[in-house]
This record gives C-alpha cells, sequence and structure tokens, in this order.
C-alpha cells in the first residue's frame, strides 16, 4: 500500500527538503510530483515536493539521518534533484495571447512596490544590509558597486531566461509569480539584474531590492521579501593563471568573512547544492543559538551567463562567482522576530525597538488573541493552492497569521477532492473583533465561490 505526503519546509532551507527527499528515495518511494517550487535566485529552494513511500509517512528526523548517511555525493544529487524541478507549460503566461491576458498584481501587492523597507534608516532590513556594505568596503579590493533601487518590474528575459531557468519550470507559472504581462513580472529574486548590470561593464557589485512570489501563509512567508545579490568578475589579466579553484577559493573566504561580520565569530560548513545558473553550487550555514542555519547559496557563475553579456571565457577568459541570500530570514533570526508581517509594522513599538548599526533583540510588545476561522470546499476543475493563499492575503492584508489545511478527503464515487483550510487572523496592533473577522471571512468565501470553489 502505497501513502502519500507533503514535504513542506521553509523557502530557504534546502536541506530540509533535501533529507526528506533522500529519505523518501532511500526508503524506496517515487517523487510523484513537486508544487509551489521557486527558482528564488541563489539560496531559494524548492518549497513543497509530493511523494509516496511504503509503509508510511515520512518525518524530517529521519530524512536528516538518511541523508547524512549517504554522504555529500547524495546531497549534491538530492539538491540538484529538487533545483531542477520543471512543470507542465500550462499556467506559464504566453505572450501571443497577450491581449486576453489580466495580470494577478492585486493593489495590495502593488502598494508595496518602492516601499523598500532595506532603505529606511534604523529598520532591520536596513540595518542589516549596512553591515554587509560596510564589510565589502572594507576588504582590500573593496570596489563593490551597490544598487538599492532598481526597478521591481523586470522583463521575464531577465528573471528567468538570462539566469538559465527552464522555459517550462514551475517558478514561471502565474500561480507562483506576478505577472503584469506575459512578458514582465515582478523580479522573484535579485538576479534577474546580474546580466543586466554584467552587459554594462559592472564587474563587481551588490544588488538589494524587494522581491515578489505567490506564496503560502504563516510566520515566515510573505509575497514581499529582500533579498541581496553579489557578485565580482576575475579579469586573468589582473589574476595570471586564473582558474577555477581560484574563484571558489576566492568566494569561500569571502563569505565567510561575510557571515563572521554578521553573527560573529561563529562556526561555519558548506553544503553542495544546485542553482541553474551556477556551478560548483554551494550554501554556506553557520552555527548559531544552537542550531545550523542556512545564509546564503553560491557559486561560480555558468559559462552561457558570462557569454551573453560578453564577459565570459569565449570573451577573454573571465570567471565570477555569485550569491544571495534573504534579508528577512537573517534578519528574524540576529533580531528575534517572530512573524514576518512585523517588518511592515507601522507601530512606533516597533520601529523605535532598532538603532543603525546594533544588533539588538527584538521585545514583543503585545500578544492579541487569534480568531480562527474554517472554511471548506470542493475543489474546482482548474485549482491551485497559492491562489487560495492569496484570496485569503487580498481581503485580510496583515490581519492574516496563516492559513493551513487542515483535512482533505476525495469521494469514492465521484473522484471529486474536498479540502478544509483553517485560517488564523490575529493583528500584532490590537484586537480584532469578531464583526470585523465575519466580515473578512465573509469576503473570501464570495471570492472562493466566484473562484469556482463549491462551498460546503
Amino acid at each position: 500500500k502505497m501513502h502519500s505526503t507533503r514535504i513542506s519546509h521553509s523557502r530557504r532551507s534546502p536541506l530540509a527538503a533535501a533529507a526528506l527527499v533522500a529519505a523518501a528515495l532511500l526508503a524506496g518511494a517515487c517523487i510523484v510530483s513537486t508544487r509551489n517550487v521557486p527558482t528564488g535566485g541563489l539560496g531559494a529552494a524548492p518549497s513543497k515536493v509530493r511523494a509516496v513511500r511504503r509503509g508510511g509517512l515520512l518525518s524530517q528526523k529521519h530524512g536528516m539521518m538518511e541523508l547524512k548517511r549517504a554522504g555529500p555525493l547524495c546531497r549534491q544529487q538530492v539538491s540538484r534533484l529538487l533545483g531542477g524541478v520543471k512543470t507542465k507549460a500550462s499556467g506559464i503566461p504566453d505572450p501571443e495571447k497577450a491581449a486576453d491576458f489580466e495580470s494577478n498584481i492585486t493593489p495590495g501587492i502593488m502598494e508595496k512596490v518602492g516601499v523598500n523597507l532595506h532603505l529606511q534608516k534604523n529598520h532591520p532590513l536596513n540595518i542589516i544590509k549596512g553591515k554587509i556594505y560596510n564589510y565589502f568596503q572594507s576588504l582590500e579590493n573593496g570596489d563593490f558597486k551597490t544598487f538599492d533601487e532598481l526597478p521591481a518590474i523586470v522583463s521575464t528575459q531577465a528573471c528567468f531566461d538570462d539566469v538559465l531557468v527552464p522555459k517550462d519550470h514551475v517558478s514561471r507559472k502565474i500561480s507562483d509569480t506576478f505577472y503584469k504581462t506575459p512578458t514582465e513580472v515582478l523580479r522573484t529574486h535579485t538576479s534577474a539584474h546580474q546580466t543586466e548590470l554584467l552587459r554594462k561593464g559592472e564587474s563587481a557589485f551588490l544588488v538589494t531590492g524587494d522581491c515578489f512570489r505567490r506564496d503560502e501563509i504563516d510566520a515566515s512567508h510573505y509575497p514581499v521579501f529582500h533579498q541581496m545579490e553579489g557578485v565580482k568578475v576575475f579579469d586573468p589579466a589582473k589574476y595570471p593563471g586564473l582558474t577555477n579553484e581560484m574563484v571558489v577559493e576566492d568566494l569561500k573566504k569571502t563569505l565567510e568573512g561575510m557571515v563572521k561580520a554578521i553573527f560573529g565569530d561563529v562556526e561555519t560548513r558548506w553544503v553542495d547544492a544546485y542553482f541553474p545558473f551556477t556551478h560548483d553550487s554551494l550554501e554556506l550555514e553557520v552555527f548559531f543559538n544552537g542550531d545550523w542555519l542556512e545564509v546564503l547559496g553560491c557559486g561560480v557563475m555558468q559559462e552561457q551567463i558570462l557569454n551573453s553579456a560578453d564577459m565570459g571565457p569565449g570573451k577573454g577568459e573571465q570567471m565570477a562567482w555569485a550569491f544571495g541570500m534573504g534579508m528577512e530570514r537573517l534578519a528574524m533570526v540576529l533580531f528575534e522576530i517572530p512573524d514576518i508581517r512585523l517588518f511592515w509594522s507601522k507601530d512606533p513599538r516597533f520601529l523605535t525597538q532598532f538603532e543603525e548599526g546594533k544588533i539588538t533583540k527584538f521585545k514583543p510588545f503585545s500578544k492579541y488573541p487569534p480568531c480562527y476561522k474554517d472554511v471548506s470546499f470542493w475543489l474546482p476543475e482548474k485549482f491551485e493552492e497559492n491562489d487560495i493563499f492569496a484570496m485569503v492575503r487580498d481581503e485580510a492584508g496583515d490581519l492574516v497569521e496563516g492559513v493551513e489545511l487542515i483535512d482533505q478527503f476525495t469521494h469514492p464515487k465521484t473522484n471529486r477532492e474536498s479540502r478544509c483550510y483553517r485560517i488564523n487572523y490575529r493583528s500584532m496592533e490590537r484586537s480584532l473583533t469578531n464583526e470585523e473577522v465575519d466580515d473578512i471571512q465573509g469576503r473570501v468565501r464570495n471570492k472562493m465561490s466566484a473562484y469556482g470553489a463549491e462551498l460546503r
């Protein structure tokens, strides 16, 4: 008898997903599908994998044991498996049908474009960004140029094609990415500016900006988040006898120094990974607060990317490394901020706790009660779970703390699937009334009906 389970983990915890997939494979399981797998730039990883195995459900603990037992080669193979996930082309906007296209960027998302939390003085994201910039400026060859305000709307060519994301990769689906037109998106990663800057002749740069993805709803996921991208190009004229090993050595030395400038004198380790736009792909982890924490993804830039920017081995034998990391993830750990929504808070009780250049522990100023509401429905013919999350987010905004699938049922005769989701409404700044929650829930149910879901 075959059992199935969804393997879920943080967007930026690829080792956890790899562990579960390794456990599945080593236990004789079959990977049957993947869902919601964003590219996410360097450092991001698939967020959900659906697997089946004989004998019962998989546990992350078992997966970690299996993965450690399997060793580095297996880790690299599993990471490559996850990173190369593809999907059927359905759901990917067709440029030839632009006249019939309807953007999925909602007013609530659009109003956050250009807010640029990373530029706001004394904001946790700005504090971390400042520490990283100061570190790179302190390097012997600290000639890294910084870009903080590049436009968030980019072409699909820049966001996907230029960084070698496969044409049928799931991250291109309209259920995962915010499309303005079939050929324009809100960037899903800061890697979208990599080739553009290389073509302009930039050889050492850092890019920080807001990124956007349709995603699940919980304390660590938000449709808007911030990333930093770093690139360094090596000119053989300045580095005689340039080799791949020299680039990797410089990459590791530079980034180990960076994380110590952020976390202090911590233990670090390197884990093999897979990203479509690098080879010798790696993830850097630090041992912090008693646990290993993934900080960033990096690697040697693919020759094809450098060639397309007229900077590759065919254009002068140049090589480059690149890294990328999520800013919120680091800030939540360093400042001990429990909910990603707090970064968007305008409450002075939050904003006045932080000071430029200093890492200080967040002091909770309130804990208001949650309000749970369940909604059950028969799935429509074309169903994407991210659509449900988007409907709730559209109506509730930052008043929704989480949405969790608590039950699903397949009718034995009709084979129709029913699901029940539990929505947790909670404000970070005040108590919600039953009347306003009921009103939001009513609007959510109306949207689901219009979507084609048959409410139960």
